[in-house]
């Protein structure tokens, strides 16, 4: 999955906890959340620092589809979605291969591809 189709398919499955996500749609969601983030700290202590409510409503906008993505990243690997809240143990759990199908399905999805 590329960078675009994975923000796409994480805004289009905005609170969607069941099913599974691949390492790739994760890692790009939690890029795109971190440089939206940097890009709006600079541009606020740029222009004027009252600004920081932006950054404060980007947060709370995204923070609903980083939980259900991180969730299904975790049944991507047959664990709980619970396990996202031990925050070493769930980095180490994040970076981990795609399991075979399981308990949550057959494979991560996808987001349709245009023929």
């Amino acid at each position: 999955m590329k960078f675009a189709e994975a923000v796409q398919f994480v805004f289009s499955n905005y609170a969607t906890f069941t099913g599974r996500a691949g390492r790739s749609e994760f890692w790009y969601w939690i890029l795109f959340t971190f440089l939206v983030s940097i890009v709006i700290s600079i541009l606020a202590s740029m222009i004027t620092p009252s600004l920081s409510y932006v950054g404060n409503l980007f947060s709370l906008a995204t923070l609903m589809p980083t939980i259900a993505v991180a969730a299904r990243r975790m049944h991507d690997i047959g664990k709980s979605g619970w396990w996202q809240i031990v925050p070493l143990y769930n980095i180490y759990l994040a970076v981990q291969p795609s399991e075979g199908a399981n308990a949550y399905g057959t494979g991560p999805a996808t987001a349709p591809v245009a023929a």
